[in-house]
């Protein structure tokens, strides 16, 4: 159990589900192990939050088989560094997980959230502050994001011709939604109870009760690695970075 007092000041913890095994990224390994700027990838995620001062601790929620979180982040458990191997098979799942395991270390419902893709390695603290004044007396809550810039395009798929333009996308009010994703446990832990067939991220799951989460202008810098392309470019901007 964790030593912090209970209190009405509402606290706030970073969940950070890392349970798969990035299947589109083309690495040999889980993606949140492969090496970036000589650190594993989550290290640098995990490292940021960190550096959060608001953040009281940091739960990581892995596959039960996972045997090389301690190896990738040496030194990560502690007062402010927890980890609970209950992933589940979607993203869904392991946040649901974690948060169960975040109430068993005292976490309350008006307690905030913040679910952070392992994958955004290049997050700032400032931009999580940012998030986090925004978001600290809103009755939803909130998650950063980034207005589209680009057309978008709607596509057809088809056998042996491949994908091609069904039609043009207003852009107009499209935004592209990143993470942390900033919620009270007392509101997403219901939203993530029932049917999770089409939750792709926290907020689609607070929508689906009825609710409009903030949108938080984030950086373009703050893309989820994904891609085996995305591996040298993140690379290349941390090594900018140091």
């Amino acid at each position: 159990m964790t030593s912090f007092p209970i209190g009405l000041t509402p606290r706030c913890y970073a969940l950070v589900p890392a349970a798969g095994v990035g299947s589109r990224s083309g690495a040999d390994r889980p993606k949140q192990y492969v090496p970036l700027a000589g650190r594993a990838l989550i290290a640098h995620t995990l490292d940021a939050l960190s550096r959060v001062a608001r953040v009281e601790a940091t739960l990581v929620v892995l596959s039960p088989e996972d045997d090389q979180f301690e190896s990738a982040v040496p030194g990560f458990v502690g007062e402010r560094g927890w980890i609970a191997r209950d992933g589940g098979a979607t993203r869904a799942d392991s946040v649901a997980a974690g948060l169960r395991a975040l109430r068993e270390r005292g976490a309350q419902p008006h307690d905030w959230v913040l679910v952070h893709d392992a994958a955004r390695c290049l997050l700032r603290p400032e931009w999580v502050d940012a998030l986090i004044d925004a978001c600290d007396d809103d009755e939803v809550g909130g998650l950063l994001a980034l207005p589209v810039a680009d057309t978008l395009k709607d596509a057809v798929v088809t056998e042996g011709e491949g994908a091609r333009v069904a039609a043009t996308v207003d852009r107009r009010g499209k935004w592209a939604a990143q993470t942390p994703q900033m919620f009270r446990l007392g509101l997403l832990a219901p939203a993530l109870a029932g049917p999770r067939d089409g939750i792709t991220d926290e907020a689609s799951a607070i929508e689906a009760l009825g609710h409009s989460p903030r949108l938080v202008e984030a950086s373009i810098e703050n893309f989820k690695v994904t891609y085996p392309a995305d591996f040298a470019l993140a690379e290349r901007l941390l090594r900018s970075r140091a």
